[in-house]
């Protein structure tokens, strides 16, 4: 046997058809050549995602988050119907696949809802956008930055550099807290406790010059002071201050501040309040 010989045999295995598929039968070119095409048609339908973002980026305002969800939905138009193109190509019938067809919708309606309502809900996400990359969140006791959001779920990497996968659909349904929604500009509030014989407005006067010594502390807006109440051990202030660079470091730039107006107090001679130390008498028995 000649290698012409051979070469018959190895077209003929690959000719020969083994699995029949409605009106058409499925052979090992048949898979061989929509394998190759598909795996062509991810590589360009990733080029052409790729360049419709930077497209929009040079030629439009939209931000981030809506240039992916624009890219992506393109993306996946393009696979469906380049698959279609393909499996025409190589000679399948389509209509073969009315049946799975209908199967996969009764899958969904049944077995893949979650994907489903996660696929939706990140669709709203991503054009109404809530919620957009770079925000700083807080969603189910969880804190973060957001760094992807996809069609099924979002990436938020917390403090910690913890990545953590949110599914969409706790954005659509769930409660969400956006600190950067409006602007990067947060406000925030802590509380601090002076001595009950303390001069209230020299106190507070102290505590404000030393958050404004402060260089995370914005100038604009100012950061106040409230004199909240009359407590039973202390006069309750609240020292309320804008921050940009601590949006994310809020534990940071709290214990900074009563670094600050702790030092700043002492020098000036005002008390902090302390709570009192309740110390508890057992008393002992002793049984003769």
């Amino acid at each position: 046997m000649d290698f012409h010989d051979i070469l018959k045999h190895v077209d003929a295995i690959f000719q020969m058809q083994f699995l029949p598929l409605g009106k058409s039968k499925i052979s090992i070119y048949m898979i061989f050549y929509i394998g190759v095409l598909f795996t062509i048609l991810l590589m360009v339908t990733k080029g052409f995602k790729t360049w419709i973002e930077h497209t929009l980026q040079a030629h439009t305002s939209t931000d981030a988050n809506l240039r992916q969800g624009i890219s992506s939905i393109a993306r996946y138009v393009g696979i469906f119907f380049g698959s279609l193109i393909i499996l025409q190509t190589a000679g399948i019938d389509l209509s073969s696949f009315t049946v799975l067809a209908g199967a996969l919708g009764l899958g969904v309606s049944f077995g893949l809802q979650t994907v489903t309502t996660n696929l939706v809900s990140g669709l709203i996400i991503l054009f109404e956008r809530p919620i957009k990359i770079g925000d700083r969140i807080e969603v189910d006791g969880i804190t973060g930055d957001v760094i992807r959001i996809s069609l099924r779920a979002t990436t938020i990497v917390t403090n910690d550099n913890i990545a953590i996968i949110v599914p969409n659909s706790d954005f659509i349904k769930g409660k969400v807290t956006n600190w950067s929604y409006a602007s990067d500009r947060i406000r925030f509030s802590f509380p601090i406790p002076i001595a009950l014989d303390a001069d209230p407005e020299r106190a507070a006067a102290v505590i404000l010059s030393a958050a404004n010594g402060h260089p995370g502390v914005l100038h604009e807006p100012a950061a106040d002071v409230i004199f909240v109440e009359f407590g039973q051990t202390a006069l309750n202030f609240s020292l309320r201050v804008y921050t940009e660079e601590f949006l994310t470091r809020r534990d940071q730039l709290r214990s900074e501040l009563n670094l600050s107006v702790h030092k700043a107090l002492t020098e000036q001679g005002i008390g902090m309040a302390y709570a009192p130390v309740v110390r508890a008498e057992v008393a002992m028995t002793t049984s003769k």
